[in-house]
């Protein structure tokens, strides 16, 4: 009878353990999944406003509609190819971060994502991307 008790306490030990380790590794935001340092967050936009140049347009028609599509819905022509689930630029998600953290994501890049610090050396042209970003929710 002792046997048998021990050995049901050790599961439920067993279980309790279990569950509190799975409970700490869902993600539960974007952040969970894609982790940004915290110097991205709070980033100030310092050419904020319209992309009234196109200069972002031409970026972002150049380096990401392949993947997140013409107006930015995640249905570019690669999209199906990666593994990663393309978010909707435009969805209220996306369009919630902050300017530092649509930087972060889209200059720094993380798993799939390319980094782009080499592609786009400007640091005012990064920032136009983000701007154009903005508009696609226009």
């Amino acid at each position: 009878m002792k046997t048998k008790l021990n050995s049901i306490l050790t599961f439920v030990a067993v279980a309790a353990f279990t569950l509190t380790l799975v409970a700490f590794t869902i993600p539960t935001s974007q952040d969970g999944d894609w982790p940004l340092p915290a110097k991205y967050k709070t980033m100030v936009n310092k050419f904020a406003g319209d992309d009234s140049d196109g200069v972002g347009e031409d970026l972002f028609k150049q380096h990401c509609r392949s993947c997140h599509g013409n107006e930015g819905f995640g249905d570019g022509s690669k999209a199906k190819e990666l593994k990663t689930e393309m978010r909707d630029l435009t969805s209220k998600e996306v369009q919630s971060q902050t300017d530092g953290e649509l930087y972060g994501r889209a200059i720094i890049g993380h798993d799939e994502m390319p980094n782009f610090e080499k592609k786009i050396r400007d640091e005012e042209d990064r920032w136009m991307v983000v701007n154009y970003l903005r508009a696609l929710a226009k």
